[in-house]
């Protein structure tokens, strides 16, 4: 399972580095990488495409497990959550393998809508709801996908993220590229539901680009 996960990382590493293909639609400006907002205690997000997968990687420095394992996303067939110790670090490792034939294909759009973990209504979203499965694995409590019209996201639980129990939000970047929003979003009133949101953009002109791409590995 760690060579597994490693393999996959170098492979995310390597992808990035060659993404001037642009994996989704809007430049923000010449020049290189543009900076993302800082998470405590985490390293990254990055996203890369790798075939027909979206690939989300982060590493989380203050959460230690002894063994990794591989959890398969509720609703979601082909696609997988992979957690394992990092090497590089005392943290841990995740990374997030999601198919385009899942979201393109899979019915995701007709789940049931729902708000971020504890009932907050998701940042830049009109109605504040979406589409979405939540689920629980060691170490990470409710995690949540979300599938709209027009964009995929991600909620990823942190314990105790202190900001006054605010929602702080950004674009977010790969390379140059911005590819979406992530938000921080501060524990709640009882201390719970802290974690932070990503949001990536699946308007048409991405989806096109992104279908053409899924349907090579049909």
């Amino acid at each position: 399972m760690k060579n597994s996960t490693l393999t996959r990382v170098r492979t995310l590493t390597i992808s990035l580095m060659f993404a001037g293909f642009a994996l989704f639609s809007t430049s923000c400006g010449d020049g290189g990488s543009a900076k993302n907002i800082q998470i405590p205690g985490v390293i990254g997000p990055k996203v890369t495409l790798l075939q027909d997968n979206v690939l989300i990687s982060m590493v989380f420095e203050n959460i230690k497990i002894d063994g990794g394992l591989r959890y398969n996303i509720p609703k979601y067939n082909n696609s997988y959550l992979e957690i394992s110790p990092d090497l590089q670090s005392d943290g841990t490792l995740m990374a997030v393998s999601v198919s385009l034939k899942d979201v393109f294909d899979g019915g995701l759009d007709q789940l049931d809508p729902q708000a971020l973990p504890g009932g907050r209504p998701l940042p830049g979203v009109v109605d504040g709801r979406l589409p979405a499965v939540a689920f629980t694995i060691e170490k990470f409590k409710n995690m949540s996908f979300y599938l709209g019209n027009s964009v995929f996201g991600i909620f990823v639980p942190l314990k105790k993220l202190d900001i006054g129990g605010s929602i702080v939000t950004a674009r977010f970047y790969t390379g140059k590229t911005r590819t979406g929003n992530i938000s921080l979003v501060g524990s709640d009133s009882n201390g719970e539901n802290g974690g932070f949101l990503l949001m990536l953009d699946m308007g048409k002109k991405t989806k096109k680009r992104l279908k053409k791409i899924a349907n090579k590995f049909d």
